[in-house]
């Protein structure tokens, strides 16, 4: 084990490794500083670049990314108040009335100082608590994970939408676009309708680069048609930046008082991206309502609190590594940046669950590495360009767009070298427009569709094994106790959304 662990280290310190862990963190920053531009939505446009990589190079440059996103989040958020990402949201409420005092970058700094240690918390947990989770995980038959595939995407349905039913369905046609192409057992092909190039299947890359990048474009370039606002930015970043040293720094003290903060943070962040479902904004809002009602001063929370930064900060980067937990036990991504990872895992030869830690140690070694790795260059990148970030906010969007749309078609090429593939992605663009636009999770789409492989597998094992006996279930405890407990989820959800309804 010990030289597993050495040869996995040395594998990551290798300086092209290095190298793109350095880049995907810098490219995370300015993607996420940049308004309209999230993680996954980094993550989906990357993809296509990491096929030429190696596989450790590849995993580190996409996990940089997502890393730097996080941060780069708080820096819109706090100079001009859009949060670049929806969990930096809870920053901006007091990291842009400092920005306005001229302290914006000790509100940056404090964000930095929240994300890397929040990071590294739950990425410390990841690397103590992955490898038992996965042993405990390896004795879970296809019963088992029927069942648990069945609550996680029960639990995921509710990302993004106000009603479970919606996002219930968003993950049921997720699943019914996952059957597209050849069954696995008999062979044949499924609803192709026809179209020899679906035989194939329907990759992840034209799904997540339409539905998480493609879409927000038109829903941005149609939202700044209808409001025809005027671009801003640059007037905030130079008022943000005071030369009073006071007003740049963080003293001892002032980080001393919230030490305790972060690390509160760091844990709830870590157990909310652990479990499936709930995300960044979960962890950000809560960390922060938590912070407000434990300080003595709860009045300044929203105004020019250091310790609301903190917490907001804390949590939503511990999410970022503690969602890897049940992706690399179960094979099941905690959020959408996580699925996306599923996809670069399988163009490598990589299958995440259980077995990986068996079969590939060395390479899950190596990862860790980067992870902290990734966290080092947060910081380094973090307070090197502190003021040169507000050249990203200048940007104009009639440069911006274009970049974005032809990297969108480009990467959607690239996966396959098929310009059918280029179709499919505006066309799931559209659909994923119109999903946003009646409040159907696009969220649960896509992971339903990731998952699908795995609950297809384990359901067929199911009913081979078992001779098509229906009453299978009933001889696994624990697969009766998850299916149990999503029935209870849909029947309660159901109910109180029949109880609104008589109400209104």
């Amino acid at each position: 084990m010990l030289e597993l662990m050495l040869a996995g280290f040395i594998d990551a310190i290798h300086p092209l490794n290095l190298l793109f862990v350095f880049a995907g963190v810098t490219g995370g920053v300015v993607m996420g500083a940049t308004p309209g531009i999230n993680g996954p939505m980094a993550i989906a446009l990357c993809i296509p670049l990491t096929y030429y990589m190696s596989p450790i190079a590849a995993i580190g440059f996409l996990v940089g990314l997502n890393k730097g996103a996080f941060y780069g989040g708080s820096i819109a958020a706090v100079l001009i108040n859009t949060p670049g990402t929806p969990e930096a949201a809870a920053t901006s409420w007091d990291g842009y009335p400092l920005s306005l005092q001229g302290k914006g970058e000790k509100a940056l700094r404090m964000a930095l100082f929240g994300s890397v240690s929040g990071d590294f918390f739950a990425t410390m947990v990841l690397i103590l608590v992955a490898a038992p989770l996965a042993a405990v995980a390896l004795y879970m038959g296809p019963p088992e994970i029927f069942a648990l595939v069945c609550l996680a995407m029960t639990i995921i349905a509710g990302l993004g939408t106000q009603s479970l039913v919606r996002g219930l369905i968003a993950a049921g046609f997720g699943i019914l676009v996952g059957t597209v192409g050849i069954e696995p057992v008999s062979a044949l092909p499924r609803f192709t309708f026809g179209v020899y190039q679906l035989e194939r299947g329907i990759e992840l890359i034209p799904i997540g680069i339409g539905m998480l990048a493609f879409s927000e474009i038109i829903i941005q370039l149609e939202r700044r048609y209808r409001d025809s606002k005027k671009e801003g930015g640059a007037d905030a970043c130079l008022l943000a930046f005071s030369t009073k040293r006071e007003d740049r720094f963080i003293s001892w003290q002032e980080f001393r008082s919230t030490i305790r903060t972060i690390l509160r943070s760091s844990v709830a962040g870590t157990v909310v991206g652990a479990m499936p479902g709930l995300g960044a904004p979960v962890a950000s809002f809560f960390a922060y309502d938590q912070a407000k009602k434990r300080s003595k001063t709860p009045e300044e929370f929203g105004k020019d609190k250091l310790e609301g930064i903190a917490a907001s900060e804390s949590a939503n980067s511990a999410v970022c590594a503690s969602s890897l937990i049940p992706l690399f036990t179960l094979g099941i991504p905690g959020n959408v940046a996580a699925a996306l990872l599923i996809g670069a895992f399988v163009v490598h030869g990589m299958i995440p669950g259980p077995l990986m830690f068996e079969k590939n140690a060395q390479f899950i070694y190596s990862i860790y590495c980067s992870l902290l790795l990734a966290n080092v260059f947060l910081l380094v990148v973090g307070r090197a360009g502190l003021k040169g970030f507000c050249k990203i906010l200048q940007t104009p969007a009639v440069i911006l767009y274009p970049i974005i749309i032809f990297t969108c078609i480009m990467g959607s090429y690239l996966g396959a070298y098929n310009p059918f593939d280029v179709l499919l992605m505006l066309f799931f663009s559209f659909i994923a427009y119109f999903m946003k636009k009646f409040d159907f999770s696009h969220i649960s789409f896509i992971i339903g569709f990731i998952l699908t492989p795995i609950w297809e597998t384990s359901l067929q094992q199911v009913v081979i094994s078992s001779q098509h006996d229906p009453y299978m279930f009933l001889t696994r405890p624990v697969a009766m106790g998850l299916l149990a407990i999503t029935a209870f989820i849909v029947f309660k959800t159901a109910r109180g959304s029949m109880r609104k309804e008589s109400k209104a």
